[in-house]
């Protein structure tokens, strides 16, 4: 079982490898959409690194609740959770 401190690296790895995004703009209160400027492809593209890294596949209506790192964090680690 991976910790929120794992989950919020491989999100932090994950905006730095696809989207170019600076290391320290990748903070749990960041907004996805204001302060990291993802889009909705971007978001399909997060979703599906996020399943690959972690084994677990957060519901595209799930992901639509989430606005900020922290809250995407939250939302792998409820998956975890049921999973187990």
């Amino acid at each position: 079982m991976q910790t929120r401190e794992d989950i919020f690296n491989v999100l932090r790895d994950a905006m730095v490898d696809l989207f170019e995004i600076e290391p320290d703009r990748v903070v749990p209160t960041a907004n996805l959409y204001t302060d990291l400027e993802i889009d909705s492809i971007d978001a399909i593209d997060l979703l599906d690194h996020i399943k690959r890294k972690t084994g677990h596949k957060l519901a595209a209506e799930n992901f639509r609740a989430v606005r900020t790192v922290q809250d995407v964090v939250e939302a792998v680690m409820r998956q975890q959770e049921a999973a187990a």
